[in-house]
């Protein structure tokens, strides 16, 4: 090989490590954000699921309210 040949296979052999090094980089990079999204996503499903079980509850207790009140009875009657 000449000289320039041996220039261009370091310039070559430079390029592979820095694109295997960018590859792995990225691939870190997607995997932290991925666990991010997925405890984001776990966090949401949480409350929403308290949130269902609170507007549950708060259905419950207005309906018990009406019916201690005698409001469903004439609720009906209308």
């Amino acid at each position: 090989m000449t000289g320039t040949e041996d220039k261009l296979q370091q310039r070559l052999t430079m390029s592979k490590t820095e694109s295997k090094d960018m590859k792995e980089a990225m691939e870190e990079t997607m995997q932290r954000v991925q666990g991010r999204f997925q405890g984001i996503s776990e966090q949401l499903e949480s409350r929403l699921t308290q949130m269902g079980t609170r507007i549950d509850d708060l259905e419950k207790n207005v309906s018990d309210l009406m019916t201690q009140a005698g409001m469903e009875e004439q609720a009906v009657s209308k």
